[in-house]
């Protein structure tokens, strides 16, 4: 009996002993970051059977557990990946929003400031002061674009530098996670499979710490090993080995970094679609859905700009009487080949309307030959319409029209072949002033209008306007003389020849590029000329139809639907730009601190099971203390009635 007793009052002492002992880690770990509180688990000893029944033999500790959820670990692991994502993005997207929106900063002073200068030549055509004006402005027009290229170029390399920086961090996880799992391993081997409880929670730390870099998806092994993966199931550990991802160039553009992953001797780049969650998540996203966009749109305003501006200019006259050239300089649609194109064939791009360009880039694949076809696919990647290109295989080159851009494709494709179309990408970065002598500013009209003196009715003619310089200067005087019995006007003096053309009172007359109206009731014989504009320098008709432009609607044409018009100007595109930008940064960042509340909600329902509570502990730590010494007082008494016994015997 006595050492019945005696084996009771050990077996509690031990076990009480393991309680003060797990409950003084659990203290010592309560801020811990991934500890998991841990508990004795306690079994009552197999009773010792008498012929009064069985009596208890003691307790005995059989593990160590850890307070832990899967479900709630993984919510909180899912919560915080999509809560670093945003912030990532949230962190990018606050510089665009504040670059692009500053009031005094901001592209729309800029060019409200040339337009200015625009109207200010148009009420003094023949001022040079106001002519230098116009240039000084439009130079730093040109600089504030260049200087938002600029900008976004640096964005770029930083989201480069971190794209390294969170690959080099998720390899440096992956690695860690990899030994743990060997770790674990060969500790539980060695302990009968009992739980390496801190080494689980250090490898679950890890992945917590994964996540916060990229989504990853845990595949629990029956060895108690972790298998992780990424992307569209790309592993980066499986048991003890790792699989690293790269940084690698994009293949059309070595500018930009891509994600990518070591397969055989090969590269496989993931689709940045795949990459979500995390800051690389957050990194990649706001580059293909934010930043290209703004790049892309504030080259398709200076490109609309450059190209409808120097329309209307090369339609003008300058100073010294020459017709208006180009006033801006500007870039041009680019495609760009994949560097693993097996073929020859090239891809040439130039603007043809400018009115039709959206804010997209384009991919343009070759999808083989069928039939006597040839069949190439287009995307737009903004929104992932794609249009089938067919043609004869006998008609390279070939051209279409895409959204305002005119694509060549060239012989000697092979199957895949891509291209990276970028309409509007070096729009801003391009952008340039080409005049530099106030004189040439074409502010007036070419052309210049009369009603000889000698007409007998009242007819009157219009100052006229160009449409087309391709029949200008004029050669000479362009008259029109009224037939009365007719109903009609001859023309004499165009080159080409033209009319005659019926009268119709206030109706337009339009030949060689010319268009004027004459209205009233001409007389039999009266004349009309239209001359050379001659000395014409205060003449304001070009500035103001330049003047003009800044409210006409000169983008946003749906190419796909005939007949569309152009439904926005230069300012209010870029102001549609700068709202959606300030609207997706107010969204990201509105998002961002829900989540963050979803994140501590979360963590709190997991603490609530896996957190240490020091009341708690504090608790377990008199109640072992008192199992402990009611276990000494045991082992103290079985120790007399041992004494006893030896006492009777003799």
């Amino acid at each position: 009996m006595g050492m019945s007793v005696f084996g009771i009052g050990v077996s509690g002492m031990n076990a009480a002993q393991a309680g003060l002992v797990t409950t003084g880690h659990n203290i010592s770990n309560a801020s811990t970051a991934g500890f998991s509180r841990q508990q004795v688990v306690q079994v009552s000893n197999l009773p010792q059977f008498t012929g009064a029944g069985f009596l208890g033999n003691g307790v005995e500790v059989t593990t160590v557990r850890r307070l832990y959820s899967d479900v709630l670990t993984n919510q909180l692991t899912l919560a915080e990946t999509q809560g670093s994502q945003l912030d990532a993005y949230n962190a990018q997207i606050a510089q665009l929003a504040n670059m692009l929106g500053d009031p005094s900063t901001g592209l729309a002073p800029t060019l409200q400031e040339f337009f200015s200068g625009v109207a200010d030549v148009a009420a003094h055509p023949e001022s040079v002061p106001s002519r230098q004006a116009l240039l000084s402005s439009a130079n730093a027009l040109s600089g504030r674009l260049q200087d938002f290229d600029q900008q976004i170029a640096q964005v770029r390399t930083g989201i480069n530098s971190e794209i390294v920086s969170s690959i080099a961090s998720i390899n440096a996880y992956a690695q860690q996670i990899a030994s743990l799992n060997h770790n674990i391993l060969v500790a539980e081997s060695a302990t009968a499979q009992q739980p390496a409880n801190d080494l689980r929670d250090q490898r679950d730390a890890l992945v917590a710490a994964l996540n916060q870099e990229i989504r990853a998806s845990v595949v629990k092994d029956d060895n108690g090993s972790y298998s992780v993966f990424v992307g569209t199931g790309q592993p980066v550990v499986i048991g003890s080995q790792t699989f690293a991802l790269m940084a690698a160039p994009s293949p059309e553009d070595p500018q930009r970094l891509e994600v990518g992953y070591q397969s055989g001797a090969s590269t496989v780049l993931l689709n940045p679609a795949s990459i979500q969650g995390g800051r690389l998540g957050g990194l990649v996203s706001f580059r293909a859905n934010t930043l290209d966009a703004v790049q892309n749109g504030l080259g398709r305003v200076a490109m609309g700009l450059a190209q409808t501006f120097n329309a209307q200019h090369a339609l003008g006259q300058d100073l010294n009487g020459a017709l208006g050239g180009t006033f801006f300089a500007v870039g041009n649609p680019v495609a760009l080949a994949s560097s693993n194109n097996a073929g020859t064939a090239g891809v040439t791009a130039v603007l043809q309307d400018v009115s039709a360009l959206t804010t997209s880039d384009y991919r343009l694949q070759y999808n083989g030959v069928a039939g006597p076809n040839e069949n190439f696919l287009l995307t737009r990647i903004s929104d992932g319409v794609t249009t089938a290109i067919t043609f004869p295989t006998a008609g390279y080159p070939y051209s279409f029209n895409a959204d305002g851009v005119t694509l060549t494709i060239s012989a000697g494709a092979s199957l895949n072949d891509n291209w990276l179309v970028e309409p509007t990408r070096l729009g801003a970065s391009n952008f340039g002033v080409a005049v530099t002598d106030p004189a040439r500013v074409a502010a007036a009209a070419p052309i210049r209008t009369a009603a000889a003196l000698g007409n007998s009715g009242n007819g009157t003619i219009s100052a006229g306007s160009v449409t087309s310089v391709a029949n200008l200067p004029l050669p000479g005087t362009i008259t029109l003389t009224f037939n009365a019995a007719l109903g009609q006007f001859a023309v004499s003096g165009a080159v080409p020849a033209a009319g005659p053309f019926a009268y119709t009172p206030g109706n337009s007359i339009s030949f060689n590029g010319i268009t004027f109206t004459i209205a009233g009731a001409p007389g039999n014989g009266d004349k009309f000329t239209v001359d050379r504009n001659i000395n014409g320098v205060a003449d304001n008709r070009n500035a103001l139809a330049l003047g003009a432009l800044q409210t006409a609607n000169t983008l946003g044409k749906n190419a796909s639907i005939v007949g569309s018009q152009s439904t926005a100007s230069f300012q209010s595109a870029y102001s549609q730009l700068v709202s959606e930008v300030g609207n997706t940064a107010r969204q990201i960042e509105v998002t961002s601190k829900a989540q963050k509340t979803v994140i501590a909600q979360t963590r709190q329902a997991q603490q609530s099971v896996s957190g240490v509570n020091l009341d708690e502990e504090a608790a377990n730590l008199l109640r072992y203390q008192q199992a402990y010494q009611a276990s000494g007082k045991m082992i103290q008494i079985a120790g007399t009635l041992f004494q006893t016994l030896l006492d009777l015997g003799r």
